[in-house]
């Protein structure tokens, strides 16, 4: 084979709050000649994700940290372009972690193939990727069902709008909140939720009480902050918490203080559990089954942000911070 020239996003240094586009480099590197054992695969889809925030700081975090000066990674979904291994052809659609850069090299072990039948191929970093199994593990992790009564928080974003939609397949009466008009109405007519406010609008709690005057069973939790302490004040007595992100404070430079009333956990016996989605790949051909139905039959919709270009990965990642996402964010390769 010929060598491959592909362009990466790097870390440039560590941000401090929130991060700016000096913090990161586009690079172009050779690929070196494919080895025994090896597949090439061109991405065609790049993943960009909050989680990653916190994966840009010299500490622990859902994962290892970045290196300064090596490219980033995360979720992506490519072809194969050339292969040594007997269990990849080229052509083939594969997902893997090897994101934010246009070519790599990897062993077998480091790709999952999927179908071409699903269409567009970046579905598999939404609704069928790690997007949509962190929404159902988190439903599964606290046992979902229906007669629920659910609040999520960031319900428009890439997790959030899933798990509502799966929460509302489960029978439960479905809260969301966001932060736009656009946003709200997305949740309600696209979505199906029974209800969503802006939180922009006032108080959360002010908003949550005249949603769900009688309290809420569960709350998913993508933001922490204002919109967990309205949680707690709203739970019922044997409520149940699934802590799956918190970008209201990704960016903080020193830790907040945690919500005044969190005491409430005692008092009302509430479960608060976190999760990462990395504990529920031993049931990935579960979720692939379930939520793959649900998609094939019509019943579950994944909605998109699409730039297009490693060039504008790095604007994508940004802007989830400012809410410019609806649904997940993902990075179109030329």
């Amino acid at each position: 084979m010929s060598n491959y020239f592909s362009r990466e996003i790097r870390l440039a240094s560590r941000p401090t709050g929130l991060p700016v586009a000096a913090n990161f480099t586009l690079a172009q590197t050779e690929l070196p000649p494919l080895a025994d054992q090896q597949v090439l695969v061109r991405n065609r889809f790049l993943s960009v994700d909050p989680y990653m925030r916190g994966r840009m700081n010299a500490g622990p975090s859902y994962a290892p940290a970045f290196a300064v000066g090596q490219p980033l990674e995360g979720g992506a979904v490519g072809e194969v372009v050339e292969s040594r291994a007997s269990s990849f052809k080229p052509g083939e659609v594969v997902t893997s972690s090897l994101g934010w850069r246009e070519y790599f090299i990897a062993a077998p072990a480091a790709l999952h193939k999927v179908s071409r039948d699903c269409q567009p191929l970046s579905i598999y970093l939404g609704v069928l990727g790690m997007t949509g199994m962190t929404a159902w593990t988190g439903l599964n992790l606290v046992d979902v069902k229906a007669g629920d009564v659910i609040y999520i928080s960031g319900a428009a974003g890439a997790v959030g709008n899933v798990a509502g939609q799966l929460a509302k397949l489960r029978g439960c009466r479905v809260i969301g909140s966001a932060g736009s008009f656009e946003k709200v109405r997305f949740l309600r007519e696209e979505c199906g939720f029974d209800a969503a406010f802006n939180y922009h609008e006032g108080p959360v709690l002010e908003q949550l009480k005249l949603e769900a005057p009688d309290g809420i069973d569960v709350y998913f939790d993508n933001v922490g902050g204002e919109a967990l302490e309205a949680a707690l004040a709203q739970l019922r007595v044997h409520g149940r918490i699934i802590a799956c992100g918190g970008i209201s404070g990704y960016n903080e430079t020193t830790p907040q203080p945690g919500p005044n009333n969190l005491f409430n956990v005692t008092t009302k016996r509430l479960t608060m559990r976190g999760m990462i989605v990395s504990d529920g790949l031993d049931r990935q051909g579960e979720f692939e089954r379930e939520v793959g139905g649900y998609f094939r039959a019509g019943k579950l919709k994944n909605q998109e942000t699409v730039v297009t270009g490693i060039d504008q990965a790095v604007r994508a990642f940004l802007g989830l911070f400012s809410g410019k996402n609806l649904g997940k964010m993902v990075v179109q390769l030329n």
